[in-house]
């Protein structure tokens, strides 16, 4: 029977039986479906893959291309191939950025991303644009906190490379119409590749990479109920085989010699090395709790919990809501006229809120809002209406104490 809330399931609050976590969107906790998959790998199976033909050594590798599998299905990726491991969000887009566009990058070419960007997908652009010579454009982002869409198809030329944009707003928590952002480019011209960066949506939305046309997608376990260092680069099949990889070592090689190497078929050719395989093997089992859940009904319940967070906090004298965008995932940003946002943190901090003030990593949106930062609250599927009323409360006693 699918789920759609359940803080039972994450013994991280039977040690913290008093906090309130709000900082989902940095990461999520862990179910224990996930710690016991890990804590199981390591004490009954622990073993490397695609290596040894032992017994336990063949388990361990049929279980990490079952993740493959469980992955690709999650994705509706055409087929297990087309996923590849990573240590998360951040390799994945280097790995595109160095291995397929860098090669492709001529002088005056144009990289397109959107002025909300994470600094993941905006840093590996921007280098290898001073690279190669080519020019990294952005589109704007509104007073709303949506993307200035008329913008966009003005960017768009035949000097445009590549479009890489996030699924959902770290910062804001705007949901991107990406499927339809997808459908203008391709209209525009087909062949312009696109990189979505899923980090966001991954853990409470159904991602379907064949209905968006993604040439690209990336997403990192730990903010999906799984372990940190491991996340997961899709890439359609024509593009990774053209693609050289960027580690070179064992397991990723189809024949060595001093004079040549020729490399494994992907996606192998790309997880060089000894690769996270507990993270993976935990990563399979967060796959099999999201679809546990019944994300549509889970969504309806982080939004309801978002709205009441939104209708307490904006009652606040001097507190502003930052996006106000349509369509918006469970993360509410705000700031206090009176207090630094990172003042607000530590007296929430101090009343057992846990909750992520700053600039989030998007410092070119804090310059374009005129902002030093923001104080930012994430939910997910183990908040509650009580966590809403604390937080509230709490913002008010801040408010009050700066007044």
């Amino acid at each position: 029977m699918q789920k759609t809330h359940c803080k039972v399931d994450f013994p991280f609050f039977r040690e913290h039986p008093e906090l309130v976590y709000l900082d989902s969107a940095a990461t999520s906790q862990k179910p224990v479906v996930v710690l016991q998959a890990i804590d199981d790998f390591y004490r009954k199976g622990n073993t490397n893959v695609h290596r040894g033909l032992y017994p336990l050594a063949a388990r361990t590798s049929r279980q990490y291309e079952v993740v493959r599998e469980k992955v690709a299905r999650l994705l509706h990726a055409e087929q297990p191939q087309e996923i590849v491991f990573t240590s998360g969000t951040t390799e994945g887009i280097n790995l595109v950025a160095q291995s397929y566009l860098l090669p492709r990058l001529q002088p005056g070419a144009e990289v397109l991303i959107t002025g909300m960007e994470h600094h993941a997908n905006l840093i590996p652009w921007q280098q290898i644009c001073q690279q190669s010579g080519a020019r990294l454009r952005i589109i704007p982002v509104l007073e709303s906190g949506e993307l200035d869409r008329a913008a966009f198809r003005q960017l768009l030329n035949e000097r445009t490379a590549l479009l890489a944009l996030t699924y959902i707003s770290n910062t804001l928590g705007t949901i991107n119409p990406v499927g339809e952002i997808i459908a203008e480019l391709r209209a525009y011209h087909s062949e312009i590749p696109v990189l979505v960066d899923a980090a966001q949506a991954i853990a409470h939305y159904v991602v379907d990479v064949q209905q968006l046309d993604a040439d690209f997608l990336v997403f990192s376990g730990h903010k999906a109920f799984g372990p940190t260092g491991v996340g997961v680069l899709y890439g359609k099949k024509r593009h990774l085989e053209a693609m050289r990889p960027l580690k070179f070592g064992g397991d990723m090689i189809e024949n060595v010699s001093f004079a040549e190497t020729t490399f494994a078929a992907v996606p192998r050719r790309f997880e060089a090395g000894t690769t996270h395989v507990a993270g993976i093997i935990g990563l399979g089992a967060a796959v099999d709790y999201l679809e546990s859940l019944d994300r549509p009904a889970l969504q309806e319940y982080l939004q309801a919990l978002r709205a009441l967070a939104a209708e307490g906090l904006s009652n606040i004298p001097g507190l502003r809501i930052i996006g106000t965008a349509d369509k918006q995932a469970a993360i509410i940003s705000f700031v206090l006229e009176q207090a630094h946002p990172h003042d607000v943190a530590t007296f929430l901090g101090s009343d057992q809120i846990a909750i992520r003030a700053g600039h989030h990593c998007t410092h070119p949106l804090m310059e374009h809002l005129g902002l030093p930062g923001t104080v930012r609250a994430s939910f997910s599927i183990y908040n509650t209406e009580a966590d809403v009323q604390k937080l509230v409360k709490a913002v008010q006693e801040v408010a009050r104490f700066f007044r």
